[in-house]
């Protein structure tokens, strides 16, 4: 039986803290609710971060990103508050999220969202989005 959606997100400790590493992944199935129609919205995210001291778990993402799909949200306020939520959870030294959202009348619309932690000087390495062939 499936978990719940909900947004308790976890962590676990990086294994190497006192490296800059990149961490990409992609969501595509993320949806939300078009807070004025009700219609359902589609993106795909991109997410990127180099972790500081903690991980994000992947199941606790999944269940996470599921939270949202009876949400009415616009896509920069989904945007902005998952880019939040996910600092929060495991403080990085630098996160950058693009919620890529399907198009709806016509527009296809695109947020991008960064957190870098204070003091970090890194650069945040290769930010391609994860293809299908980089497997």
């Amino acid at each position: 039986m499936t978990p719940n959606p909900n947004r308790r997100l976890s962590t676990f400790p990086n294994p190497e803290p006192g490296r800059d590493y990149l961490i990409r992944m992609e969501i595509p199935e993320f949806t939300c609710l078009c807070p004025l129609t009700g219609q359902p919205d589609f993106a795909v995210l991109h997410l990127a971060y180099v972790p500081d001291q903690l991980c994000l778990e992947l199941k606790a993402l999944k269940l996470y990103v599921w939270s949202y799909r009876d949400e009415g949200a616009f896509h920069e306020a989904v945007t902005n508050r998952i880019l939040n939520d996910l600092v929060a959870a495991c403080q990085p030294r630098y996160l950058r999220i693009e919620a890529r959202f399907h198009i709806r009348g016509g527009i296809r619309t695109a947020v991008v969202a960064e957190h870098r932690k204070a003091g970090w000087a890194g650069q945040p390495l290769d930010l391609e989005p994860v293809r299908d062939s980089w497997i």
